[in-house]
């Protein structure tokens, strides 16, 4: 008689526990469906760099005449010296036909020089001229002064800890996509 109310004891937990899995199904669905935004890494980091890239746009780089992707071109010719076309469109990330205007525009500026690779005819080697130089030197505390306001308040070993975080990120999302495709 015993066995009796235990077997439908183990039965009930049973459909109880097959309830719990539907429901933790449902709310998986339904959680899957709900993106909360401001706990959503991407949308948090393009909101930042949207934000960031409009203050800088307006209040400085629309003066010089140029984009963001200008500035980074001209921040990476500054930082790294002289670069293949190639090697520039991986560093800014951008795209080769994007970079190929870019660059264009930035010749036509007076702000680089563009010049074919000594060690391959195919390839283009991109440098600051010196109005170029003379340009980023001036633009470079105003880069930083704005970093400064948006991190105010962060203290210097948490920004390290999200600026490596974010450099892992990258990696993750450009070699691990490639690894997958």
């Amino acid at each position: 008689m015993r066995l009796q109310p235990l077997s439908r004891q183990l039965l009930k937990t049973q459909q109880n526990d097959r309830t719990l899995q539907t429901l933790a199904r449902t709310f998986d669905v339904t959680q899957k469906r709900r993106l909360d935004l401001d706990n959503h890494l991407p949308y948090l980091v393009n909101r930042v760099g949207a934000k960031v890239a409009a203050i800088y746009t307006e209040e400085t780089l629309a003066r010089e005449r140029l984009s963001v992707e200008m500035w980074r071109v001209l921040a990476a010719l500054a930082h790294e010296g002289n670069l293949r076309q190639v090697d520039l469109s991986t560093r800014t990330s951008l795209d080769t036909s994007t970079m190929s205007r870019i660059v264009g525009r930035l010749v036509h500026m007076g702000l680089v020089t563009r010049s074919r690779s000594k060690t391959s005819s195919r390839e283009v080697v991109v440098a600051l001229s010196p109005q170029g130089d003379a340009l980023v030197t001036r633009l470079i505390p105003i880069a930083l002064d704005l970093e400064g306001s948006a991190i105010v308040g962060i203290p210097a070993k948490d920004v390290q800890v999200l600026k490596r975080t974010l450099r892992q990120v990258f990696e993750n999302l450009t070699q691990g996509r490639r690894a997958r495709r």
